[in-house]
């Protein structure tokens, strides 16, 4: 939002005394994310009229008139409100392991799967719609609305499955960090690893969420090295459009377990809770006004919409940058023997040279410090709501010992599962497994909530996101069970 583009509401017969928040976004360029942050944080004055929320001209007007200074600080704080929890878990999606998972798919097949990113789209966003609906509609996290609808002790043992989960993929995606720092440093590898485990263990118990979130939302731009490096290799970019738009299948079990390792990778359950939490973190952090709130809900949902389809954009357009880079360096030489994302970044160095090779590993570092932090955060927002313990990143830790204890201890069994013999890349063949159970039960689950008109009332899922619900739950049943039998039948 540009400062010089939003005039004040001229004093006439003919201005309207009130303002809607789409009426703030239409003639004043006032994106409604941080319309409804001037609103809630009572920095305008705000009336309901007909169920709906207006702005009076006159507090418009004062607050666009105050000093440049403190209007750049509100208009600062508009311009990391439009990154949203969509785009930060969006982000969060390509821990070192998912880009493992991705730099060992272009590595063995090439372009082959770049068309996943293309319709996998849909399946997600309506996913993670529905997860950003049942926060912002109830007012709870993804674990209190399971278990307001189907029972503590059902949820209970999807809650375990997850942390375990999640905490393997931590231990995992410190390894790769601390790998790829040693390998552009030459810092070692056990103070890395207890470095960055210390630096996200600081940040996430002690930091206020105000700046913890603006912390996360900084590091998206880390994500930008893939895209780099994407260019920098100078792909065939007709090539690369007709794989996207045109599938290819292989009927054979390695392909069939590397599109079910993508599909696991990028419908993650972890995503599934921190997406509601952090929708409701930010009702938390933009004030109290529960009247505005439930007046709001239909502007909060449009902009919900965009703010996670932007996310799940992000996400493909990464993922599917990954591949690109994987593909005409590595396969294109015959290199296919890539297991983890430090690997593939060693691997570009004598085929792509220095610079693509240090954005790369640079990246892995960037995405575990804000994947880490979503991992373990998501865990606890999970066992704290199910277990209706104090919890939240706007809470001190000596209000909120849960679930900081949550957050911290995940963090350092991950840590230390580096160092007693376990190794945490292996670990995530159980870890994919278990995530595979857990999302296609908790799909089912959460769309029955986003489809139940007692618990969202007007506001339940829209015809496209149960027709896309429907499929992508499906396709993860179809998965989970696919990977298992071909697990343990072989070709």
């Amino acid at each position: 939002m540009n400062q010089t583009e939003i005039k004040a509401p001229q004093e006439n017969k003919n201005s309207p005394k009130l303002y809607s928040l789409t009426q703030l976004e239409k003639e004043f360029k006032i994106p409604l994310r941080y319309a409804r942050h001037l609103v809630m944080a009572r920095h305008v004055e705000s009336v309901l009229k007909d169920g709906r929320v207006y702005v009076t001209a006159e507090s418009l007007k004062n607050f666009l008139s105050k000093p440049k200074q403190e209007r750049e600080e509100h208009h600062h704080k508009g311009l990391m409100k439009r990154i949203g929890p969509g785009i930060i878990t969006g982000a969060a999606d390509h821990d070192p392991s998912g880009i493992g998972t991705y730099s060992t798919v272009g590595a063995q097949f090439g372009l082959a799967l770049t068309w996943l990113a293309l319709y996998l789209l849909p399946l997600m966003t309506a996913v993670q719609e529905t997860c950003a609906r049942i926060g912002i509609v109830t007012g709870k996290g993804l674990s209190g609305a399971l278990r307001k609808k189907f029972g503590r002790n059902t949820v209970f043992v999807l809650i375990l499955l997850l942390i375990i989960a999640n905490t393997i993929n931590i231990g995992a995606d410190l390894g790769g960090m601390a790998a790829s720092f040693q390998m552009i440093t030459g810092i070692n590898y056990v103070f890395s690893a207890v470095f960055f485990a210390a630096v996200i263990i600081f940040s996430t118990v002690y930091l206020s969420y105000h700046t913890f979130a603006k912390y996360l939302k900084w590091l998206v731009l880390s994500l930008l090295a893939y895209i780099i490096t994407g260019f920098i290799i100078k792909p065939d970019w007709l090539q690369v459009a007709r794989s996207i738009v045109i599938p290819k299948v292989q009927f054979n079990k390695s392909f069939l377990m590397a599109n079910i390792a993508i599909i696991g990778t990028t419908i993650s359950p972890y995503l599934f809770f921190w997406q509601s939490s952090q929708e409701v973190e930010e009702e938390r952090d933009d004030g109290t006004l529960s009247d505005r709130h439930s007046a709001i809900i239909k502007e909060e949902l449009h902009e919900m919409r965009k703010d996670v389809f932007s996310g799940m954009s992000l996400t493909n357009i990464i993922f599917l940058f990954i591949i690109i880079t994987t593909a005409f360096v590595l396969f294109a030489h015959g290199v296919t023997n890539i297991q983890t994302a430090e690997q593939a970044a060693s691997a570009l160095k004598p085929l792509a040279g220095n610079l693509a090779y240090f954005i790369f590993a640079i990246g892995i570092v960037g995405t575990g410090m804000l994947a880490i932090p979503v991992l373990a955060g998501a865990s606890a927002y999970a066992i704290a709501e199910l277990m209706k313990w104090h919890e939240g990143l706007n809470l001190k830790y000596k209000k909120a010992h849960g679930f900081y204890g949550i957050i911290i201890v995940s963090t350092l069994i991950g840590l230390a599962m580096n160092f007693v013999g376990i190794n945490p890349i292996s670990a995530l063949y159980w870890t994919a497994v278990i995530n595979g159970i857990i999302a296609s039960v908790l799909l089912i689950f959460i769309f029955k909530i986003g489809n139940d008109r007692k618990i969202m009332g007007a506001h339940t899922n829209p015809g496209w996101v149960k027709i896309f619900g429907f499929i992508a739950t499906a396709l993860m049943i179809a998965s989970s069970a696919a990977f298992i039998i071909a697990s343990f039948v072989g070709k």
